[in-house]
């Protein structure tokens, strides 16, 4: 059997201050209020016109600045706010975190321009922000998603886009009535050798593809992330803003301590499925040009790691499309990645593409062709038509300016999203989930229906008039 592989290594003028400041105790006031009052003057702002008013010194005209904020600074968030920031055009003048030990360093890099917040609704009432990126945990992601582009600001979106069904549709459906542009954070699809992947598959030269495999797998080891102290949250921290809409729970330093973690925590990120799962079957979705799943099952469990965390340790799903299926596999306590690598414990992922033809696999950097036989009649690669990509933040900066959508805006990546967000559903009910995708609703399951939307806690509420 011969073997083609093929790898790419490329891969003041500020609003002078919001009058009500926001302490834990003072949450109780509605955010319903607050969003009718303070953000009524946000809203209509289309263009990034703030920025020609503060007339900052450099090479960049004041018209052509963005003028950036960011919600969430640990780990991710601060990656792309330094791809953001290094570019003349762009200025940072809001920085938020509800952890003064994360926002403090951020606001200090860029102390000329940037004002720090721990309450993001203050942020995104400041006229002069254009733009934020939003880096808090998987549980607070929709309702910042919202309430920026409610707000005026375009975002960028870190993945998992969302946790719910209603809420990946509820994203989408906000970004879309408010005419925002929007990048979600799967920056691997930026990558060259994902481009050429899809080439290969839009070739034709597989052939029909009526099966995909794909796969995340880490071996955590029994033990886990272990097992926190039990202690009061640190100074600096505002815990119950930490939590924000997810359910409340005592403060532990593995939950918060990085994005890593958090996957180990059902209710604030959904598992290791939507934190991995958004880069890996983003691919297929793309090179296939899928819709939605018409049938969702998934089954797993916590069957071998024992920590503070609660969420699948395994999971298998099966998505069903009008003329494929594709499967979906995450372990945390085994990592035999096939053809990625065995023998030693490492993360591992990759992507199968089973077409009558030949079968393509591929990870983050390179893929490999195995011809069925003879079926396979040209084994050369397809001619480059998919240009490169500027990165995936550069990609969306430029989109704040020309108002066009970048290429993983929110009317792509929903297809991404509600594939995973179907998939936690069907595993907490145990069975099955049909979706329509023409009326966009669960098909016979009442219950179904009723979990897909979550019931955040008060004094936050979902926001429903984007369904």
């Amino acid at each position: 059997m011969s073997k083609l592989k093929i790898s790419d290594s490329n891969a003041d003028k500020h609003l002078s201050k919001v009058k009500t400041k926001f302490s834990s105790n003072s949450l109780r006031s509605t955010r319903r209020q607050f969003l009718q009052g303070t953000f009524a003057a946000t809203v209509a702002g289309q263009q990034i016109i703030p920025s020609t008013v503060l007339g900052r010194a450099g090479n960049t005209a004041p018209s052509e600045r963005i003028n950036l904020g960011i919600i969430g600074t640990n780990g991710m968030g601060r990656a792309n706010l330094a791809n953001c920031a290094k570019y003349p055009d762009v200025g940072i003048t809001a920085v938020c975190d509800v952890w003064d030990k994360r926002r403090d360093p951020i606001v200090a890099m860029h102390r000329a321009s940037a004002k720090g917040y721990s309450d993001y609704r203050e942020l995104l009432a400041r006229s002069d922000v254009d733009a934020v990126i939003i880096a808090t945990p998987p549980h607070w992601h929709a309702l910042n998603a919202i309430d920026a582009v409610k707000a005026g600001k375009d975002i960028y979106l870190q993945k998992p886009m969302t946790m719910f069904p209603d809420e990946t549709l509820a994203v989408r459906n906000a970004v879309n009535r408010h005419k925002r542009i929007s990048q979600i954070g799967t920056q691997i699809h930026a990558g060259a050798n994902y481009r050429r992947v899809v080439e290969w598959i839009r070739s034709g030269k597989m052939g029909p593809v009526s099966v995909v495999r794909t796969f995340n797998v880490m071996n955590q080891g029994i033990g886990g992330i272990g097992h926190a102290p039990k202690q009061a949250a640190p100074k600096g921290l505002d815990w119950k803003m930490w939590l924000g809409p997810a359910p409340e729970c005592p403060y532990n330093s593995l939950m918060a301590a990085n994005a890593h973690n958090h996957c180990s925590f059902w209710d604030y990120s959904g598992g290791w499925t939507p934190g991995m799962a958004p880069h890996i079957i983003d691919l297929p979705i793309w090179a296939l040009d899928l819709g939605v799943p018409t049938v969702t099952s998934c089954s797993g469990g916590r069957y071998a790691i024992s920590d503070d965390g609660d969420a699948p340790d395994a999971q298998e799903v099966l998505w069903q499309y009008p003329n494929m299926t594709m499967t979906w596999m995450m372990n945390m306590a085994n990592s035999f990645g096939f053809d990625f690598g065995r023998g030693s414990r490492a993360r591992r992922l990759g992507i199968y593409f089973h077409g009558v033809n030949g079968t393509l696999f591929s990870d983050y950097g390179k893929h490999e062709i195995i011809p069925e036989g003879q079926l396979l009649k040209d084994s050369s690669p397809p001619g480059e038509s998919i240009p490169p990509s500027p990165g995936h933040e550069r990609e969306w900066l430029d989109c704040v300016k020309s108002r066009k959508q970048p290429s993983c805006n929110v009317n792509y990546h929903y297809k991404v999203d509600l594939a995973i967000t179907l998939a936690n559903l069907s595993y907490k009910l145990g069975r099955s989930i049909r979706f329509d995708p023409k009326t966009e609703k669960i098909v016979g399951d009442k219950e179904a229906v009723k979990l897909a939307r979550p019931v955040y806690r008060d004094p936050w509420e979902f926001p429903d008039n984007y369904m």
